[in-house]
């Protein structure tokens, strides 16, 4: 009998122990499909410091100026730098940028609107002149003053602690000694390539021997860029906006036909702002105001908190749904009322309130997607993205685009300089906030974000990639305030990108069932295609710890690297 009781007790701890280990090597299953669900990459840990961009090596110089002791300004211009050798076909000096810092000593948020203006001699009859019932995308017309350089002279002169040769020696040393390029800039390089071909100088700039785009791996150098990085080393936002530069560049434009003029240059000027915001739960998001479209992903949060997200399955029919919807909204309004508030008086106000989102909320029906929504006022009416937190805890939120891949497709001069198409998203239509006139700013895409929660710093991010931009930020944000997720996790996690009317693309991550629910409800899913939802990059400070968490997007060829 004791024989057959042991025998019975050693069997019953056998089945408990193998339970538990069942259960046990389920659990850890369960939290391993979890992780690879989302991610591709651990989230990167620091203390002293995070740098995370879209390419390896300008990660990397940033992260080199922070551990010679510069800060987080500091290493984003010269990461910024950096980009606009590595990527030239998304970003650069001849470009714009919009830059969101925080400077933890005093808690201080503030805004830089670095983007350019439309020369003074265009305006809307010369295009129409032209046969263009809409602004063109190439060429001369599209061409608007390039702001981004003296927006990293401007945050500099505020609040770095290098100078300008200091924070431009990484770049210049990639543009003359050559980098490798790297597989996903290689494919959009090869993209580019009948838009490199479309004038001469373009070509013999961005092409190896005028013919073709660089393999994978091979080294590209810049020689021109690298002599005009080297002059703005030395003679600063004169040499650009006064000097050589700014001459060469309007020499090239007149002598084709072209707009802008030496007075064009010189009287360019950034612009501090307000950054905006509004709270979703308790986090706090902040965008800058227009002419930029942050203020669609405001809106859309003041939707969506009309209706219990985190009750619903991420990135459920339902969910998306709501998003989608939410987003439809928002940009149409962006469409009829996002221009430069110094020519005209924006419902910056109205479309930020908590009431008009609740307004907003209304007009969605749960049950069927909405071709075509107008706004809801009533009344007339390629890119990069950086973020670095350093050790004192300041932070950089920074964007930097020449609009489309390689910009108007024009170089201008023997700078080495591609020359931005933004003036492609002026209006043509008289009367539009956003039309065209002269020395007025376009409407702009590319948006730095940051959010605080309960009342502290908390994260800087960006999602690139034009029109994705803002609701990219709204699903990242959503990820990790309904989701709970960490911001490699939010970062990672498949998207939607809804373009016009009923079209919608939806990651591969996310199922058939799912998009069998959306086709239902009235939403029209286009095929998927690789890189149409952008990318992003963000850090996340853990303020009781000190600890800084990096995140960063393998739909890019980034990398968040910290110490």
């Amino acid at each position: 009998m004791k024989k057959v009781s042991l025998i019975l007790l050693l069997s019953l701890m056998f089945i408990s122990i193998a339970g538990f280990y069942s259960r046990s090597e389920k659990q850890q299953s369960n939290q391993s499909e979890k992780k690879m669900k989302w991610t591709k990459r651990s989230v990167v840990i620091g203390t002293r410091g995070i740098v995370a961009t879209s390419q390896p090596l300008a990660a990397q110089a940033g992260l080199e100026i922070l551990k010679k002791g510069g800060n987080a300004i500091d290493a984003a211009v010269a990461t910024a730098a950096v980009l606009n050798v590595v990527e030239h076909g998304s970003t650069g000096i001849g470009g714009d940028a919009f830059v969101m810092i925080y400077m933890a000593r005093n808690k201080k948020l503030s805004g830089l609107n670095a983007s350019g203006r439309a020369p003074k001699n265009l305006t809307r009859q010369i295009a129409i002149d032209h046969g263009h019932r809409r602004m063109p995308s190439t060429g001369m017309l599209p061409i608007t003053v390039p702001g981004a350089f003296d927006g990293w002279v401007t945050i500099l002169e505020k609040y770095g602690t290098m100078n300008l040769g200091e924070v431009l020696a990484p770049a210049i040393y990639y543009a003359e000694k050559g980098f490798p390029v790297s597989e996903i800039i290689a494919g959009q390089w090869k993209n580019a390539l009948n838009k490199l071909k479309g004038h001469p100088l373009t070509a013999s700039t961005f092409l190896v021997d005028g013919n073709r785009p660089p393999e994978t791996g091979e080294l590209f150098i810049q020689k021109n860029f690298a002599e005009t990085l080297k002059k703005l080393a030395r003679g600063g936002r004169d040499e650009f906006y006064k000097g050589s530069i700014a001459r060469e560049i309007v020499r090239f434009c007149q002598e084709n036909d072209g707009y802008l003029t030496m007075e064009d240059f010189e009287k360019h000027t950034s612009t501090w702002v307000e950054p905006i915001f509004t709270d979703y739960k308790n986090y706090r998001l902040y965008e800058l105001p227009p002419n930029g479209q942050g203020i669609a992903a405001l809106e859309m949060l003041n939707i969506l908190e009309n209706v219990d997200l985190a009750a619903m399955e991420h990135n459920s029919a339902e969910y998306l749904h709501y998003l989608i919807e939410a987003k439809k909204l928002a940009y149409a309004d962006l469409r009829q009322w996002v221009a430069d508030p110094e020519f005209e008086d924006l419902p910056v106000d109205r479309m930020t309130s908590k009431a008009y989102g609740k307004e907003q909320f209304k007009r969605i029906d749960p049950d069927r997607a909405k071709e075509r929504v107008s706004t809801g006022i009533s009344g007339h009416g390629d890119t990069i993205y950086l973020t670095v937190m350093d050790e004192d805890h300041n932070a950089v939120s920074f964007i930097n685009s020449t609009y489309e891949h390689y910009g108007s497709g024009l170089v201008g001069g023997n700078t080495g300089i591609s020359l931005q198409n933004r003036g492609a998203l002026f209006s043509l239509q008289e009367g539009h906030p956003n039309v065209l006139e002269p020395e007025k700013r376009p409407f702009h895409t590319i948006i730095p974000a940051m959010a605080f929660k309960d009342g502290e710093f908390f994260m800087t991010y960006g999602v690139m990639g034009g029109a994705m931009q803002p609701q990219g930020h709204v699903q990242v944000l959503l990820n990790i305030a309904e989701f709970g997720m960490d911001i490699q996790e939010a970062i990672e996690a498949a998207r939607f990108r809804h373009y016009s009317g009923l079209r919608v693309r939806l990651e591969p991550g996310i199922g058939h069932m799912v998009r069998t629910k959306l086709a239902e409800l009235g939403h029209d899913i286009i095929p998927h295609s690789f890189g149409a939802y952008g990318g992003g990059q963000g850090i996340i400070f853990a303020k009781k710890t000190g600890v800084m968490y990096g995140g960063s997007d393998p739909r890019k060829d980034g990398a968040a690297v910290g110490w």
